[in-house]
């Protein structure tokens, strides 16, 4: 495949990636479950990895795609990713949009379907040139489909949006084409473009719904005929994506045990993910939050997409891989890694591109007046040195702050939601600033490490002390700091470990006085929750306690059986 093709695909899903935040806000059909941005980010992930082998990158979009807008997007991709050659484009798009149109058991214009078929018929006929002239002409053309949508849905027109989906693929191809004309760094802000179509009506009321989401990877080769016909009566908002050892199906049911039943009967479900419904619509449309400063951190400090929602945070994600999947780390289901990892899967971690993190200060700039970035510690990553960068070129407003917190994991959540809090709560921008620097400095975390082979196996320090150390049965403490990780402690049994935490948490907060503790488990949840938080507790009671997952960017790391103490003393 043409370099500067193989760039473009790659670009456009990390604009996709940074947006996913917004789609999601606007996410009313087929029903307001605000997932579009998530689905759509999950799905086109494995676009980054276009430089190894175009063929593989087809079968993991395939396989891995979420949800309805996911899945439609995947087969479509599974078409333009023939494109090895600018003449080859058009021939692709079409490709791809009879694909996605196939795939849906009831298509409907006015989603990304109506994206796909402008693309096609604007390509029909031409010969892409990797001009800027080109590039405007399209997307000139998909921005005014995109803008029609509401005119094709009626529930659209109702909430006074438009479609995320067609609005994600409107964001992927702007990306795509300007990298083809190599212009990608004047994107105009998709809230300037759509700003009037971007904000729920308040007169809009989302249906009720009941059931799940459910995706299902089946390795049915043998029953393809037999699996599309009994689809229609297991539920609705139905893909299937026929690949040739699987089917790959999407679809809504209020009785997952059937549809699980009936996809047993034709063959072995390699993977299979739901989502509630219910739950998802009830918490899509809230009030917005009034904010003295929007912030935002790092999804490797222990936020989870439930916290962002909450609070009103936006989270740069971290990329995790685990074998042939790879997806941001908000996205990944802990249990499967951690279950893998005790197998020997190998699992690894990885930044989000420079560009993907420019696109994401760019967004989140254009939707608020005030952002404080509270940054990962710089000795761990380069995400400081990055938006400090970007900042200087092009921020003349001044409109992010950033923070070099010199924390991980659990300290960089608690620090992210107390501020959050706090934001959400002052007229101040000042006053969040001046609470955030504090909370860096009395915030402390130190994590417990169970097994020092998973360590060894992300290169963090040898095989051989590994081996010594598990045979010592050393359980050692670490506490990441500004400077780096360091050794805190070690600790041979679990009681050990607790007493370690207490004696640490009784020298930073006075017994009786009220601190935040983050409590974070890998896959001893059942451990963390039953032993270490009533211990905490009642030499604390009036403390709040959150017991969360630890982030997977450490999790990956320390792997499972770790688990973390995160503190900010009573301010």
């Amino acid at each position: 495949m043409n370099r500067s093709i193989t760039q473009a695909f790659i670009i456009g899903a990390e604009r996709v990636s940074a947006w996913a935040d917004l789609l999601d806000s606007i996410n009313v059909f087929p029903i307001a479950d605000g997932d579009t941005g998530r689905n759509m980010k999950i799905s086109l992930s494995p676009l980054r990895e276009l430089n190894a082998d175009r063929d593989r990158t087809i079968r993991k979009l395939l396989i891995n795609a979420r949800g309805n807008s996911g899945n439609i997007a995947a087969q479509f991709f599974s078409g333009f990713l023939t494109a090895d050659s600018m003449e080859a484009i058009p021939a692709a798009a079409k490709l791809g949009r009879d694909r996605a149109w196939k795939a849906v058991h009831d298509p409907k214009r006015g989603t990304m379907l109506t994206v796909f078929d402008v693309l096609a018929e604007t390509l029909e006929g031409s010969t892409p040139e990797p001009s800027g002239t080109f590039a405007d002409d399209i997307i000139d053309r998909l921005e005014r489909a995109v803008r029609s949508t509401p005119e094709l849905l009626p529930k659209l027109r109702d909430a006074g949006v438009v479609d995320s989906g067609a609005l994600g693929m409107f964001i992927y191809f702007e990306g795509f084409f300007r990298s083809l004309a190599q212009n990608t760094d004047s994107f105009r802000p998709v809230t300037s473009i759509f700003h009037s179509q971007l904000r729920i009506a308040s007169s809009f009321t989302a249906d009720r719904e009941d059931g799940y989401c459910v995706d299902i990877t089946l390795d049915a080769s043998g029953h393809k005929d037999k699996t599309m016909e009994i689809l229609s009566e297991l539920g609705e908002s139905v893909v299937v994506v026929p690949g040739d050892d699987y089917v790959k199906v999407h679809l809504h049911t209020g009785d997952t045990e059937e549809v699980r039943r009936r996809m047993e009967s034709l063959g072995n479900i390699i993977r299979w993910s739901d989502d509630n419904l219910g739950e998802q619509v009830r918490d899509f449309k809230k009030e917005g939050l009034r904010q003295a400063i929007h912030v935002m951190t790092d999804a490797a400090g222990s936020v989870t997409r439930d916290d962002s929602r909450r609070l009103g945070l936006t989270l740069l994600d971290s990329y995790v891989t685990l074998e042939d999947l790879t997806v941001p780390e908000t996205c990944m289901n802990p249990a499967e890694l951690y279950v893998s990892m005790r197998r020997g899967a190998r699992a690894s971690t990885s930044q989000a591109s420079v560009f993907e993190r420019h696109e994401l200060y760019g967004r989140v700039t254009s939707q608020h007046p005030r952002v404080l970035y509270l940054c990962v510690g710089s000795v761990f990553t380069g995400n400081y040195e990055v938006a400090v960068r970007w900042k200087a070129e092009h921020d003349p407003k001044n409109r992010l702050a950033v923070i070099d917190t010199g924390a991980a994991s659990g300290r960089l959540g608690i620090i992210a939601l107390a501020a959050a809090r706090f934001s959400n709560e002052s007229d101040s921008a000042d006053s969040v600033l001046d609470f955030a620097q504090r909370a860096v400095e009395r915030s402390r975390e130190y994590i417990f490490i169970d097994n020092l082979k998973f360590l060894a196996a992300g290169g963090r320090i040898s095989k051989t002390k590994a081996l010594f150390g598990n045979m010592l049965s050393m359980k050692p403490v670490v506490t990441p700091t500004a400077s780096g990780v360091i050794r805190s402690g070690v600790a041979k049994t679990f009681d050990d470990q607790l007493r370690f935490a207490i004696e640490k948490l009784a020298a930073e907060a006075t017994p009786g006085s009220k601190p935040f503790i983050m409590l974070q488990y890998t896959d001893n949840r059942t451990l963390v929750e039953n032993a270490v938080m009533p211990a905490i507790a009642s030499r604390y009671p009036d403390a709040e306690i959150k017991l969360q997952p630890l982030s997977l960017t450490t999790g990956v790391h320390v792997g499972p059986g770790t688990w973390s103490l995160a503190f900010l003393p009573e301010m």
